[in-house]
């Protein structure tokens, strides 16, 4: 033991022990927290042994500062950096099974707003192991148990660590190339190089190769579109003539339901219908919804959702294009091409804080006239969770700046309440609803607040209806992407009537389906559940065209649904893919009819070939449009490119009246059109929020960034 502690005295005893330290929190961190998936004795070598060369690495940094007041300071800081790299992956991997991109970080503070609760409920008990040792070593020091070595390492001697570690790397990297080759240059998942390399590793890579898109960015020129045009040009599907039109120069109301999955559509729970409203609209004469309707969202998530609803094209394959990009990038989306084809005004209604996902920012590059976020909102109290205004609360204290809307409008309501962690006050919860009794909280909760986003919606299509606004709208409603996620799926298997031990990656790709309803009154009664397989991003050309507009002259990567001609090859982002009778996942091939790995014709091995060479060619030219912001070289016929100095977000009500009264006897929103009487009486919620007073406690931080800039 003496022995020991005179080593660790030493600076290359003290440089050991933190470098073990560390590895041993990393593989802690491997095999508890998170699922890179190795599948045999040399996979697992592979993984044991990675953390330790970029480790020792990092840490040998410090045998080049020479001072011990220096190296001890410079190697802990250098610890506690790579613990807190590790253990906000712990924290993101939890909630998104992916690991943290330089994109991610640079962006955290667009989207931080509202992720304390969701953080906090990710914590475990054993992440105190992450943190233990530093605390321990530290008042160690303090105590003088551990001694300052005073003597200097030579440059030779600190250089001849440096070197032993890049070899050491040198060997890692050979043996992983030789389980997976050209690791780093098929980078299409994000867990392969953390498991063949680690968590450090992929963190520089990632920041290499951030740099290099910065660098294509800026070299980026116009005859890199003509491939994307080309690609969008032969990809584009002809409309239904049946349904061209179908709700041309209706309002449109978008419902975007957070972290809805398609599952709980007729689903019951202790024989009660989880969303019985929702139920109705599905099973409804007047709405075309669709069963086989994917998510494709990747780190960016809701904000991926919003940009291939807005945009037709995907997220970037690492972060959020939201928030790296958007305020630089050029679109041409759905808000600014209604409102130059159509005369349509366009608003967001969002009861979280605006620079969420770095929206108060997109969505004037988007061409939103109006932003409604939390500024606009009381969100004091218990009137808010972690992410915004309550559901019920959103859509009742919205209609006072709706009805001011000029007519023709494209609206949009992005609700919160049904947000992961999925908490609710017991004052929200129907006494009526019991829910499953699962054992996992996040699956059992995520009933309760799904079923109260149901109800919130019943009073807001009553509204509609009560106001007229109903009779001449098309109200598009969709799921974001997933609530339960990949871990937490096999908790959810026995309320699906599946058993979690047999639960499979095939499991979990199928439940990426989300809801997709076009609900249109007085169309003539012809609604019907497709079965189509279709994703996010082909949500735009199909809306398009159901009002009327053509969608061929604009750059889109997605294909009308209810075209004869519409692409039913559904692409993940991380390229795995989903076609009608089999799904692709890691390279495996599955059966959708049997669950099982699929035995394939060379027939169908050819159309699968097809298949994924479709889904790698569109995502890499929607990356390169994005990445390299190339729709700035592209000028559709009619189409004004946006400026988003045109637009400033406060004091929108203001803004909305002053048209009203500008355009007199010829303005057509609904105050107007109920003779300048409100309509905001004509709602009625069941919130008892309602008639709580104003507090000055709140849980989230209430800021507006235009409102200085007014």
């Amino acid at each position: 033991m003496k022995k020991l502690s005179k080593f660790v005295d030493t600076r290359i005893g003290f440089f050991t022990l933190l470098v073990v330290l560390f590895w041993f929190k990393t593989l802690f961190a491997y095999f508890t927290d998170f699922n890179l998936g190795a599948s045999n004795i040399f996979q697992y070598i592979i993984l044991i042994f990675n953390p330790l060369a970029t480790t020792a690495l990092i840490y040998s940094i410090a045998f080049y500062f020479k001072r011990a007041r220096f190296f001890y300071p410079v190697i802990m800081g250098l610890d506690i950096a790579n613990t807190l790299l590790l253990y906000l992956n712990v924290i993101y991997y939890r909630e998104f099974t992916d690991f943290m991109t330089i994109a991610t970080m640079t962006g955290y503070s667009k989207v931080n707003q509202g992720l304390s609760g969701s953080s906090l409920a990710l914590t475990n008990f054993h992440d105190v192991f992450y943190w233990l040792d530093i605390v321990a070593i530290l008042v160690l020091m303090l105590l003088r148990v551990i001694h300052f070595d005073r003597r200097a390492i030579g440059t030779r001697l600190a250089f001849a660590f440096t070197s032993m570690s890049l070899v050491l790397f040198g060997v890692n990297l050979s043996l992983a190339e030789m389980d997976r080759p050209q690791l780093l240059g098929r980078t299409f998942d994000r867990n392969y190089i953390v498991k063949y390399l680690g968590i450090d590793t992929f963190t520089g890579y990632d920041l290499v190769k951030s740099q290099h898109i910065h660098e294509m960015r800026q070299s980026a020129t116009k005859s890199e579109l003509d491939k994307v045009k080309k690609f969008t040009d032969k990809h584009y599907a002809k409309p239904d003539p049946q349904m061209y039109g179908i709700a041309k120069g209706r309002n449109v109301i978008i419902i975007h339901l957070e972290s809805f999955q398609q599952f709980l559509v007729d689903k019951k729970i202790n024989d009660q219908e989880v969303t019985p409203f929702l139920n109705s609209l599905y099973h409804s004469k007047d709405t075309y919804a669709f069963d086989n309707f994917f998510h494709q969202v990747g780190q960016g998530k809701t904000s991926d959702a919003e940009n291939m609803l807005e945009t037709s094209t995907f997220g970037l394959p690492q972060g959020s294009l939201f928030a790296t990009l958007g305020s630089d990038n050029t679109f041409q989306a759905a808000p600014a091409i209604l409102n130059q084809r159509a005369g349509y005004t366009s608003a967001v209604f969002h009861g979280n804080v605006a620079s969420f996902w770095n929206r108060n920012n997109v969505y004037k590059n988007l061409g939103y006239q109006y932003f409604f976020d939390a500024s606009y909102y009381d969100t004091s109290g218990d009137k808010a969770t972690g992410y915004g205004l309550k559901d019920k609360l959103l859509f009742k204290d919205s209609v006072k700046y709706l009805q001011n809307l000029q007519q023709p409008f494209y609206a949009k309501f992005i609700t919160v309440t049904n947000h992961f962690p999925y908490d609710l006050d017991d004052e929200d919860k129907d006494p009526n609803f019991q829910t499953t009794n699962t054992g996992d909280s996040n699956v059992d909760n995520y009933f309760v607040t799904a079923h109260y986003l149901d109800q919130s919606l019943a009073e807001f299509f009553n509204y509609l209806k009560k106001t007229g606004v109903y009779d001449h709208s098309i109200i598009m409603i969709y799921g974001d992407h997933y609530g339960i996620s990949n871990s937490e799926n096999p908790s959810l298997a026995s309320v699906l009537g599946k058993n979690a031990d047999n639960w499979t990656d095939f499991d979990n790709a199928q439940l990426q389906r989300v809801p997709l309803m076009f609900v249109i009154p007085n169309s003539g009664g012809h609604g019907y559940i497709s079965h189509t397989y279709g994703g996010e991003v082909d949500v735009l050309p199909t809306l398009l065209h159901l009002l009327g507009i053509s969608s061929k002259r604009y750059i889109q990567f997605g294909t009308d649904l209810f075209s004869k001609e519409h692409s039913q090859t559904v692409a993940f982002r991380n390229r795995d893919f989903v076609t009608p009778h089999f799904t692709s996942i890691n390279g495996k091939i599955y059966n959708n009819r049997t669950g099982k790995e699929a035995k394939l014709t060379k027939k169908q091995q050819k159309q699968l070939e097809r298949a994924r060479e479709l889904v790698n060619l569109e995502l890499s030219l929607s990356d390169s449009l994005n990445e390299k912001n190339l729709l700035r070289f592209y000028h559709p016929k009619g189409f004004k490119a946006v400026n988003p100095a045109d637009y400033n977000y406060s004091n929108g009500l203001k803004r909305a009246q002053r048209i009203e009264k500008k355009k007199g006897n010829k303005s057509t929103s609904i105050f107007s059109q109920h003779h300048d009487r409100s309509t905001v009486n004509d709602y009625s919620t069941d919130a008892p929020e309602q008639n709580h007073s104003s507090t000055d406690s709140n849980r989230i931080k209430i800021t507006n960034p235009d409102a200085n800039n007014k």
